[in-house]
């Protein structure tokens, strides 16, 4: 069995920072991708940020100089800084990790989702 665990959530304010951490523990044999999408009130899913195995890093439009994704592989830990916080990213943050676990074929997993709420 494996998990993928989001943390650091929280309400901040217009301006502020925020750092979100994401561990895919379990059986793992390797994982490939891992990344944050994000989902506001009455919204559809959308990416935040992804990084490959090999730090390769994707990033959203909305979150583009204002955000940094990293990624500690010898934990199977994803890191989000997000800075300069609006309004408008308030929102459930979702991590994944893209991963093969012993004996399987690679899927997509996800995490619970930690929410992110910007406010003054």
């Amino acid at each position: 069995q494996v998990q993928v665990v989001e943390s650091g959530g929280g309400l901040v304010q217009p301006g502020g920072s925020l750092r979100l951490s994401c561990a895919a523990s379990g059986s793992i044999s390797s994982i490939s991708a891992m990344g944050w999408y994000r989902q506001a009130p009455g919204k559809q899913r959308e990416l935040v940020a992804a990084i490959t195995s090999d730090g390769k890093t994707n990033y959203a439009d909305s979150v583009k100089g204002r955000s940094t994704i990293s990624r500690d592989n010898a934990k199977s830990t994803v890191y989000l800084q997000l800075n300069s916080l609006k309004p408008d990213d308030t929102a459930v943050y979702y991590c994944y990790s893209r991963m093969r676990r012993s004996g399987d074929v690679e899927r997509l997993y996800w995490g619970q989702g930690t929410r992110v709420t910007v406010s003054s």
